[in-house]
């Protein structure tokens, strides 16, 4: 194959700023494919790693950003099919063949590979990745661009797997703890499927943004302590006839405080799923999952099997992404960190290099 050229953001240290660098890529396995960037989204895991907070598996430097998009420029010679099509690379790549992946769980695939965490990932103007579960998108993309559509590789798709392992049925009870980035998909898969969804947050715009997306009520809870919490959406439950038990309950927020109200909710078969991500402790009562005869899952990214349906929901429009995107350039990633971290950002930005 001829050189390419391309960049990349480059991640250095904790809190220095990104780098750019350019970069040759000149070769390829039969296996692999070099996909030109139309866009990658800035998630809170790359916050993590930024702050130092989380660790890479692989060693600095390196190239972040895992919900990426774009089209085939090479292909190798195993995955010659995939030549200028259009594509999302999962954000989790799993190995296809060990025993997790047999079993359907390939999501938490012990070889799996995350593209900015154990390869040089989406904050670039190419990459190069395996091919094997790459989700092609149709030629037809609607009102999309192929760049607005990279979020699904995690926002989208995470909470998705979630509501399919919560087992949730049309006329349960959803509560989603968080509606920012993956928290507002969560409220409207929950809704999609039929339930009746109760929104938590501490910010009222996002709040409301959830009320437009599907949310049938809203709670601000930065005043309340967990137990307040529970009273007021027992209160909600007994206003509205809702159901009294088997809560299903999305911790999407990451935070510390969403966990511990979310734990505090859980209450006789009910379901709590932890989606969101934090490296803080708590101190629980696992005795109350027994005594409620309660389900506590964790969920790890989505199941590649699970994109084309997802796809498919955005496409026709089951899924609101637009109205919670903002597009950047990719040369003002370091401003728009900085924003992010100052919780400043009130859409979840996809970069275009």
């Amino acid at each position: 194959m001829e050189k390419i050229k391309a960049y990349g953001y480059f991640y250095t240290a904790p809190g220095a700023p990104l780098e750019r660098r350019e970069f040759a890529l000149e070769s390829i396995d039969p296996g692999e494919v070099i996909v030109k960037i139309a866009g990658c989204g800035l998630c809170h895991t790359d916050l993590g790693f930024l702050s130092g907070a989380v660790q890479t598996r692989h060693e600095l430097p390196l190239v972040l950003g895992h919900e990426i998009s774009g089209e085939v420029l090479v292909a190798g010679a195993k995955a010659e099919h995939w030549a200028g099509k259009k594509v999302l690379i999962p954000a989790v790549l799993p190995c296809g063949d060990c025993e997790l992946c047999k079993a359907e769980r390939d999501n938490i695939c012990q070889y799996q590979k995350m593209p900015g965490n154990d390869f040089n990932g989406g904050f670039a103007s190419h990459i190069r990745v395996p091919s094997r579960f790459l989700c092609e998108l149709p030629e037809d993309l609607g009102e999309f661009r192929t760049a607005e559509l990279s979020v699904i590789a995690d926002a989208v798709t995470t909470p998705y797997q979630s509501l399919v392992k919560s087992g949730l049925q049309t006329g349960d009870l959803a509560i989603v703890i968080g509606v920012g980035g993956i928290g507002i998909y969560m409220v409207q898969h929950a809704h999609n499927a039929g339930a009746v969804v109760i929104a938590l947050d501490i910010d009222d715009d996002k709040l409301e943004t959830a009320r437009q997306q599907g949310a049938d009520h809203i709670l601000n809870s930065r005043e309340l302590q967990p137990h307040e919490v529970k009273k007021q959406i027992r209160g909600l439950v007994k206003a509205h006839s809702l159901p009294p038990l088997q809560w299903k309950i999305f911790e999407t927020s990451g935070t510390a405080q969403g966990q511990t109200v979310a734990f505090a909710l859980l209450s006789f078969a009910g379901t709590l799923g932890i989606v969101g991500f934090t490296m803080e402790k708590l101190t629980l009562r696992l005795s109350n999952i027994m005594a409620f005869d309660a389900t506590v899952f964790g969920n790890w990214g989505c199941r590649p099997a699970h994109y084309p349906e997802v796809v498919r929901q955005v496409l026709t429009g089951g899924i609101n992404l637009k109205d919670n995107i903002e597009m950047r350039p990719l040369s003002s990633i370091n401003e728009t960190i900085e924003l992010a971290r100052a919780h400043k950002l009130g859409r979840r930005v996809i970069f275009q290099p």
